[in-house]
C-alpha cells in the first residue's frame, strides 16, 4: 500500500540504528563496481545506512532475482545514482537473503524503494516508475535535503527536519485506499482491478486487491453456520477454506496457513488443487515479507513434492 511520506516510520521506532549488525559482522560490500552503488545486508546496514545517511542521503532498493520490474527500475536507478557523483548513494537490498530488512522496513512488495535522511525513513515509493518520475523524485529530495542544511547553516528552527518530496500520484491507488478505509470493500476492489488493468503485475494492487478480497470473502462467513458444519465434518474443504479465511483476516496467519497445508497432504487431484490454490491466494493477501508465508511455502513444496 501507498502511504503519506509524512507519516512513513518503521515498526517501534523512526531511528533506523534500532537495527544493529551482528557481533563479528563485516561492514564490507562485494559485488557493485559503483562507488555511489553498494550492496547491503543486516551485517553491514547500520554502517552503510544509518551511519552513511547523517552525511549524504541513502537510497533504498529493495529487490528480489524473481522479480521482473526489479529488473527494470534497478538499472535505472544504479544509472541515476551514476550521473549524480555522489549526491546520494543507492543501497541495494536482496530481500531473500535480507527477509528482516525487509520486514523491519515495511516492505509490502517490490521493487520498494526507501530514502534515509540521518538515520530515519523519509519517504518511498513501490513499484518500477518511469525513468522521468524517478529522476523528479530524487530531485525534490535533494532540493529538501539542501534546503534543510541551507536552514542549519542559518540558525532557523526545525532545520533538522526535512520535507519529504511527495509521493508520484495515483489516483487508481489513492481511491482503492480511500475507499478501503471507508469500509467500501467493493469499490477499493474495483480501483485495484483498474490499477492492474492499467499496469499488470503492480505490486501495491496485486497485494491491495488480494486483501480486499480476502477481507469480502472473511465479511461473508456465517461464523455459527461455519462452526456447525466443522463439528460435523472436520474435512469439509469449503469451510476449511472459509475458517481459514477468518484466520488471516483477524491476524492468525500461522493456524491458517498450517492448516491449509495439512488439508493439502489429506487430498489429491481437484479437492487437492482448490486448496493449494487457496493457500496461493492468502499468501498474496499476507505479501511475501509476511514472516508466516516463508516457512508455510516450504511445507507447502514438501506437502505437494
Amino acid at each position: 500500500m501507498r502511504m503519506d511520506p509524512a507519516s512513513i516510520r518503521l515498526p517501534g521506532a523512526v531511528d533506523l540504528g534500532a537495527l544493529r549488525p551482528p557481533a563479528g559482522g563485516s561492514s564490507r560490500q562485494e559485488g557493485t563496481s559503483s562507488p555511489h552503488v553498494i550492496d547491503v545486508t543486516e551485517a553491514t546496514f547500520q554502517t552503510e545506512v544509518v551511519e552513511r545517511s547523517r552525511t549524504v542521503p541513502v537510497v533504498l532498493d529493495f529487490w528480489a532475482s524473481w522479480c521482473g520490474p526489479c529488473r527494470q527500475l534497478s538499472p535505472v536507478l544504479e544509472r541515476l545514482a551514476d550521473a549524480d557523483g555522489g549526491a546520494w548513494v543507492l543501497a541495494k537490498i536482496d530481500c531473500d537473503a535480507n527477509p528482516r530488512l525487509a520486514q523491519a522496513a515495511g516492505v509490502q512488495g517490490i521493487p520498494a524503494v526507501k530514502a534515509v535522511v540521518d538515520g530515519a525513513l523519509v519517504t518511498e515509493f513501490t513499484g518500477a516508475l518511469p525513468e522521468q518520475q524517478v529522476r523528479a523524485w530524487l530531485d525534490q529530495l535533494l532540493a529538501a535535503v539542501r534546503q534543510r542544511d541551507d536552514a542549519a547553516a542559518a540558525g532557523a528552527p526545525g532545520a533538522a527536519d526535512v520535507a519529504p518530496p511527495p509521493m508520484p500520484e495515483d489516483p487508481d491507488l489513492d481511491r482503492a485506499e480511500q475507499a478501503l478505509a471507508e469500509g467500501d470493500l467493493d469499490a477499493s476492489a474495483e480501483a485495484f482491478r483498474a490499477k492492474l488493468a492499467k499496469v499488470p503485475g503492480d505490486p501495491d494492487a496485486t497485494v491491495g486487491l488480494a486483501r480486499v478480497e480476502l477481507l469480502q470473502r472473511a465479511s461473508s462467513v456465517d461464523q455459527a453456520g461455519l462452526q456447525e458444519r466443522l463439528t460435523a465434518n472436520p474435512n469439509d474443504i469449503p469451510a476449511r477454506l472459509e475458517l481459514a479465511d477468518l484466520q488471516v483476516a483477524a491476524g492468525q496467519p500461522e493456524p491458517a496457513l498450517a492448516g491449509l497445508v495439512e488439508l493439502v497432504q489429506q487430498t489429491a487431484g481437484d479437492d487437492r488443487e482448490t486448496v493449494r490454490t487457496h493457500l496461493l491466494e492468502l499468501f498474496a493477501a499476507l505479501g511475501e515479507h509476511d514472516p508466516a508465508v516463508a516457512p508455510a511455502r516450504k511445507a507447502l513444496a514438501r506437502a505437494l513434492f
